[in-house]
């Protein structure tokens, strides 16, 4: 497998951990405020393949408490449950990040215990999902299913949203609420302007805005935060 980046250590990516962040390229949505656009719209070259990554963390073990993979989009690859079996036999636990987007490859990781950690991107209200990711006409129908799956409980997960200006109001977060209810966890992360972002022009909300949506949401999450923000 070819591996687009890697983190050696950070201590923000898994909650509770002291983790390294695996980064693979290619992504099926294309959201105009993504901070990894050159994972996205032409992946970079390969940093290292698995033999190194996993060189890398044999090295790392008793340092390390686990591993985030993150992209681009994951499941995607579809040697990603190879990868995963090699992660999981050196003992760490391994954290996924994911858009949702593949359902059933979500599962199955799931199922074989090839995942520990769920983070899950919930983009925007259904409504506004198309717009959101840069697809227009897109089938929310796998979002919805993955979601429904994590809300099952069967694999520790967190629902999380990278607020826009341009892009979220209170309407989006009236509507993630109840279409989130009964979830775990729920951060509200505020967009911050890069270099590598797709599109340009884009602006945050302020933190009074941040909180008052997160409000909007907790009736139905109780615990709902806000990450990231100053």
């Amino acid at each position: 497998m070819e591996i687009q980046g890697l983190q050696k250590m950070t201590l923000l990516d898994y909650p509770g951990k002291v983790a390294c962040t695996v980064f693979l390229g290619g992504c099926d949505f294309r959201c105009p405020f993504c901070h990894n656009g050159e994972l996205v719209l032409s992946p970079a070259p390969a940093e290292m393949n698995q033999e190194e990554l996993l060189a890398f963390l044999k090295k790392r073990q008793g340092l390390l408490d686990g591993v985030c993979i993150t992209g681009g989009e994951p499941l995607l690859r579809p040697d990603l449950p190879q990868l995963l079996e090699a992660v999981k036999a050196l003992g760490y636990p391994v954290k996924l990040d994911t858009n949702g987007s593949h359902p059933r490859a979500l599962v199955d990781l799931v199922e074989r215990k090839l995942v520990d950690y769920v983070a899950m991107d919930v983009k925007n209200s259904p409504e506004r999902y198309p717009e959101t990711v840069g697809v227009p006409g897109l089938d929310v129908g796998p979002i919805r299913e993955s979601v429904g799956f994590l809300l099952e409980g069967l694999v520790d997960y967190e629902f999380r949203t990278t607020v826009v200006r341009e892009l979220h109001d209170e309407d989006s977060f009236r509507a993630i609420g109840p279409w989130l209810s009964g979830a775990k966890r729920y951060f509200l992360q505020s967009f911050v302007d890069r270099d590598t972002v797709i599109q340009e022009g884009l602006h945050p909300w302020d933190r009074d805005h941040l909180q008052e949506f997160a409000a909007l949401v907790r009736p139905w999450v109780p615990s709902v935060e806000l990450r990231g923000v100053d």
